[in-house]
């Protein structure tokens, strides 16, 4: 399981030109399933995101997490993020988990987001997204487990 986090100042999200989800200030977070992953790998993304220290405190060091600063999160699915451009200039999609699967995963990650007691809205599974956003910092986080 993979993620790219942004700290943002706002992010909205539209499919099809209708105003799906938006935050006021938070996390963006792009998910992304591979092959093999499971709600362990799950569990672990979200216990990280929920305790991830990126946004300042008083002293102006990064020692903040989502939840203390009462931010939310838009958690976007983005089976992009398994694209192999190893071999040619087509990536290859190959290392993404089946949609149905990903979709559960993801699913489950977002309540186990939620859960932590963080507002988390969502994007449209396999859905053709625009997102508009202002990143905060920018400070921009990769994880994976």
């Amino acid at each position: 399981m993979r993620a790219v986090i942004q700290r943002v100042r706002y992010t909205e999200l539209k499919v099809d030109g209708e105003l799906i989800s938006s935050i006021p200030f938070g996390l963006t977070v792009f998910l992304g399933v591979g092959v093999g992953d499971d709600f362990i790998n799950a569990d672990k993304m979200a216990y990280k995101i929920a305790r991830l220290r990126i946004f300042e405190d008083e002293a102006d060091k990064m020692n903040l997490s989502v939840k203390d600063v009462g931010g939310e999160v838009l958690m976007v699915s983005q089976f992009t993020l398994y694209g192999d451009c190893a071999h040619g200039n087509r990536p290859s999609f190959t290392g993404a988990e089946l949609p149905e699967r990903a979709n559960s995963l993801y699913e489950y990650c977002v309540k186990k987001l939620s859960e932590e007691g963080i507002t988390v809205k969502k994007g449209v599974f396999g859905a053709d997204m625009k997102i508009s956003q202002s990143n905060d910092g920018p400070v921009t986080i990769i994880m994976e487990f």
